[in-house]
């Protein structure tokens, strides 16, 4: 079977869950789109810059790697990764807030949405038994096993759970309006501190010493967050200050 039609032949079940996230995350924003002029267009840009970021992360981290494997091409029409897809999605709304001129912050619009979808995504993942963790020495209760019966690092259940701990821990934040601007910077520093220590246990292509390309992305986005939090900090303090 060639590579384009066993890509036509994989399992629905994973797209109809990431079409169910996609639509949940379009009725968190329903509100806005009433609330906010704009938010529509900086949904939209959240949308493209997360799908081109997990393209392009993807080929950063193995994508170069793969070349020549066997199915390489399908690897590369599949391939994925949430670090590129929060990356990048963090940059299409920043263009997007340029370009129509929306000056308030708005990622606190996201500090919810985003985990819960990824959350969501993530049962895909548990569905099709993709991004498996590291083989184990033995399988016990914790483990989970794949489609040869081996024992695995359970990555893919505990960033599930990480992200709906996230959301319950974040959600009584967002209703009582505390943190506001920082929420999602808060959620990039987590996350990306939470993947970088996972990549650790997870089977994916290493670089060197144990350090996967994903590692790179995760610390970018620990970056990324602690300087825009930084940068919203001093902002606020500045607004008070008039």
């Amino acid at each position: 079977m060639s590579d384009w039609a066993e890509l036509g032949s994989r399992p629905g079940l994973y797209g109809w869950i990431t079409l169910g996230g996609l639509l949940i995350g379009g009725w968190l924003w329903s509100r806005k789109w009433k609330e906010t002029p704009g938010s529509f267009s900086i949904f939209v840009g959240a949308i493209c810059g997360a799908f081109l970021g997990a393209k392009l992360m993807f080929l950063f981290a193995e994508g170069w790697i793969v070349i020549g494997q066997d199915r390489w091409l399908l690897q590369w029409i599949v391939g994925k990764s949430i670090v590129g897809a929060l990356l990048g999605g963090y940059a299409g709304v920043e263009l997007v807030k340029h370009w129509i001129g929306h000056r308030q912050a708005t990622g606190d619009w996201f500090a919810v949405g985003v985990p819960l979808s990824i959350a969501i995504g993530r049962l895909g993942c548990l569905s099709y038994g993709c991004c498996p963790g590291k083989v184990c020495e033995s399988q016990t209760w914790w483990t989970l096993a794949d489609d040869q019966g081996t024992g695995r690092w359970p990555a893919v259940p505990l960033e599930l759970g990480f992200n709906v701990l996230f959301v319950i821990a974040i959600l009584p934040i967002v209703l009582r309006k505390a943190g506001q601007g920082q929420l999602f910077h808060v959620y990039l520093v987590a996350y990306g501190a939470f993947r970088f220590w996972h990549e650790f246990h997870r089977d994916t292509p290493k670089w060197f010493a144990d350090i996967s390309g994903y590692q790179i992305g995760a610390l970018a986005l620990i970056i990324l967050g602690c300087m825009r939090g930084w940068t919203r900090h001093r902002s606020q303090v500045r607004s008070r200050q008039k």
